[in-house]
């Protein structure tokens, strides 16, 4: 009999992490889940917890880590990653991405474990480069609102190579492009999510600017199959994730009022401070390193996300705050 390989995901009951944890259980892994449900959903992982092959931990992987018994493989997903989140709960934000990601490494040098952590196109902030290379060292502003997630993904890449060239850690590393499909929350800030919601309970569409800032989305399926890949490779440096099929903030508006069948109205309001201009990944490391590149277009992206998104109830469309910030607010 083949001994499953063991693999420890936190932020487990979010977006990405719940689709991960589905990928690996189907791949036959001994999936260990941890959340502290800061922001993670236990409806996106409930149906997992009957299975012998799957725990879960509720945890927050800022405090010290225990996780008994061998581990292979660390993916640390583990951080808001909405602009409504990290600027609600800045202080854990900057602290899943230091403490977090140390107590993560800390464990995987103990377990001998192999480490994959989500970084972000954010790590770029608004670019003065377009597309956006791994050998692009990004235009951020530190002391800015956006500061507390784009720094503390900055950092955690920074902790992540500390520990591969000083104590041999094996590590991958994955800039993660917008992404969308089902499980994300409608009311997280996100433009795809805002886009449908708004259409869904029949408001107007609002786009922050004049619209013609760009975005590229890719559908969370070819993400999956692009960390899955990754992780299995032998490159420890940042590789981009995404779909770079670019679009601007207005077209895609219009997309989602077509998708929709609405006859809403855009309305426009004033760019965020910060707010990146243009968003496009340069996938040629992913293509040659990986053999990867994204199979599902947009259209189709979009269609299988609505259907799960008409399929919420009434009170979850409009639901705006269902998660418990307080406990976790360092005032």
């Amino acid at each position: 009999m083949v001994e499953r390989k063991r693999i420890l995901i936190t932020g487990a009951a979010g977006f990405l992490g719940s689709h991960l944890c589905d990928r690996f259980i189907k791949e036959g892994y001994s999936v260990v889940a941890m959340d502290n449900l800061i922001t993670g959903q236990l409806k996106n992982i409930e149906h997992l917890f009957k299975l012998e092959n799957f725990e879960f931990y509720h945890h927050d992987v800022s405090k010290f880590i225990h996780v008994p018994g061998e581990l292979d493989y660390i993916l640390h997903f583990a951080s808001p990653a909405s602009p409504i989140d990290y600027l609600k709960i800045p202080i854990q934000t900057l602290k899943v991405g230091s403490l977090g990601i140390h107590n993560c490494l800390g464990l995987a040098k103990a377990k001998n474990a192999r480490v994959l952590i989500a970084s972000t196109s954010e790590v770029y902030g608004d670019p003065t480069v377009h597309p956006q290379t791994e050998d692009y060292w990004g235009n951020v502003n530190p002391v800015g609102p956006r500061g507390v997630y784009d720094e503390a993904k900055r950092f955690q890449e920074a902790m992540t190579m500390a520990y591969h060239n000083f104590h041999g850690v094996e590590t991958r590393i994955v800039r993660i492009f917008n992404t969308y499909g089902p499980k994300m929350r409608l009311n997280d800030g996100r433009v795809l999510p805002a886009f449908i919601g708004q259409a869904l309970r029949g408001e107007d569409l609002t786009i922050f600017g004049d619209g013609s800032q760009t975005r590229s989305f890719c559908y969370v399926d070819d993400l999956v199959e692009g960390i899955y890949r990754l992780l299995h490779s032998d490159y420890a440096y940042p590789v981009n994730i995404g779909n770079p099929d670019e679009i601007s903030i207005g077209d895609f508006a219009e997309e989602i009022i077509k998708l929709t069948g609405t006859n809403q109205k855009v309305i426009y309001k004033d760019l965020p401070v910060d707010d990146p201009k243009q968003r496009q990944p340069d996938i040629t490391k992913a293509r040659e390193i990986l053999n990867w590149g994204p199979t599902i277009d947009r259209a189709e992206g979009l269609k299988r996300t609505y259907a799960y998104f008409k399929s919420l109830t009434e009170e979850e469309l409009n639901d705006t705050n269902h998660y418990n910030f307080d406990k976790y607010i360092i005032r």
